[in-house]
């Protein structure tokens, strides 16, 4: 079976000159002038601490260590040691602390503060009221569906190719509409805790049934239960309040006349999910559904209980098995360098960066799969999609870096390497593939790994970081931002790395 490689992507920004952005190729051209003066004059000792205090510049402005430069890094930590000096990271629940009053609203960490949850008008044949998320800080709305999918094991290549083509044609769909601005794709997968097989049997099961049955059952239940799996995933829209406002003032304006905007744009997502994505049930979540998974996000483990509840409350109605929003996070948080630390849990994230030689469709199958008991894998795959004038401004720039750089090398005489050709061929091509009606996006992935602390979490990051290896990836730990990752990874409140907080 021959399986499509992509590989049609390429950096989202070039380099005119051995990969330098133009503020730093100015920037060190600045910095070298006072070395060429004290050449020039004959002072060959200052001019040789001139060159020192130069490549000291060089290394801190162009030389990138782990992700950063040296002066993102330096600010970085300057910031994170200062809020965790004064106190701003540490974070505890109102309910921790009783000073909970309203059980309806949102109590959670970090930069899931300002999210506010809001039930939509009924929507639907079954008058469903979809939970529709306002990120005040962002200043973005957004509406999340849990998906169910075959899966691609199985699938050979022109079926693959085909799911291929629809999420381009998702994603295309989606700059059409000119209001959504992010699609995110959130998958957790953990080890299967037996609670739906423990409710099964004990409702099946007889009090006089021969005992070798329930013996074997019993052993099938230890050896399965470690290893299986359970996956859950979810489709997450955001839409901007600068692209909301007009559109919701034409549909009533106000919180109706934007869930309604949502609503339309579901329908939209929903047809090409169900049909170029091949999904088999698509499901947009309500706010106790949505508290539910955000609940189980933060604490893994008290899914098995949520489940007696919601069995329980089926043969009994006044049985509470719903999950307040002033409950649905954590008791507490702590944000480390190397980890996040929320309840009885850890977690380290880390980012995929795309290989240059292209990636199959489904390549990161070993990422989400747990190696050990108690392990959660989860992932977010985002494709924060650019406006056409935003595109063909920055398709245009890149082209015109990618000719620049080109000349400088030609004048420079110097040999240009096959990946600077190539890099150069990939700029020039995206502008025929927008003159097609193609959207640009700037796709990206993050994989946070979550364990009890009893366990070490430095194991089971570098286990993670294994995993992004074997699928293929090149892995980047998230140090001073795992707090950041893990919601944006993990909790599909349209949370994620693209956006900066206005205010």
């Amino acid at each position: 079976m021959v399986v499509a490689t992509y590989s049609e992507y390429h950096r989202d920004r070039i380099g005119w000159f051995f990969g330098l952005q133009g503020w730093q190729l100015v920037l060190l051209a600045v910095a070298a002038l006072p070395v060429l003066g004290l050449v020039q004059r004959g002072a060959w000792t200052a001019a040789l601490a001139g060159a020192g205090v130069w490549v000291l510049t060089l290394v801190v402005v162009a030389v990138p260590v782990r992700g950063r430069s040296a002066t993102g890094w330096l600010l970085a930590s300057l910031a994170f040691l200062l809020g965790r000096r004064a106190g701003w990271t540490r974070w505890r629940s109102r309910a921790a602390t009783g000073a909970a009053q309203d059980l309806a609203e949102a109590d959670l960490p970090g930069v899931l503060q300002a999210v506010q949850i809001h039930d939509g008008p009924p929507h639907g044949p079954h008058q469903v009221r979809v939970a529709v998320a306002q990120n005040h800080a962002l200043s973005t709305w957004a509406v999340t569906a849990q998906v169910t999918h075959p899966g691609i094991g199985m699938a050979d290549s022109a079926d693959r190719d085909r799911q291929g083509h629809g999420l381009a044609e998702l994603l295309d769909l989606a700059a059409r509409t000119e209001l959504i601005e992010e699609v995110l794709f959130t998958v957790r997968t953990v080890p299967d805790d037996g609670a739906e097989r423990d409710l099964w049997v004990r409702k099946h099961r007889k009090p006089g049934g021969p005992e070798l049955s329930r013996r074997v059952n019993d052993d099938l239940r230890q050896s399965l239960t470690g290893a299986s799996v359970r996956t859950e995933t979810f489709v997450t829209l955001v839409v901007p309040e600068a692209r909301m406002g007009r559109p919701a003032r034409e549909a009533g304006g106000r919180l109706e006349g934007r869930a309604r905007v949502l609503y339309g744009l579901m329908g939209e997502v929903e047809a090409q999910l169900s049909g170029g994505l091949g999904m088999t049930q698509v499901a947009w979540l309500t706010s106790p559904q949505l508290a539910l998974v955000c609940r189980t996000g933060f604490a893994p483990g008290d899914r098995a209980g949520i489940v007696e509840a919601l069995a329980a409350h089926t043969q009994d109605s006044g049985v509470n098995a719903d999950v307040p929003w002033a409950l649905a996070g954590p008791s507490g948080a702590d944000p480390v360098a190397r980890h996040y630390s929320h309840d009885a849990w850890n977690s380290v994230s880390v980012t995929l960066q795309l290989p240059t030689k292209g990636a199959v469709l489904g390549a990161l199958a070993p990422v989400l799969t747990p190696g050990e008991a108690g392990e959660r894998r989860s992932l977010l795959v985002a494709f924060p999609i650019l406006a056409q004038s935003v595109a063909d401004r920055r398709t245009a720039n890149n082209e015109w870096a990618a000719d620049l750089g080109e000349e400088l090398r030609a004048r420079a005489r110097m040999k240009v390497r096959a990946r600077q050709r190539a890099e150069t061929a990939k700029a020039r091509g995206v502008d025929v593939q927008l003159a097609r009606g193609s959207c640009l996006t700037r796709p990206y992935a993050v994989a946070t790994v979550t364990v009890p602390k009893t366990a070490r979490v430095a194991e089971y990051g570098r286990r993670l970081d294994a995993a992004v290896r074997r699928a293929g990836f090149a892995p980047l730990r998230l140090d001073l931002a795992h707090d950041v990752a893990f919601a944006a990874s993990t909790v599909p409140l349209g949370v994620s790395l693209t956006r900066k907080a206005t205010r």
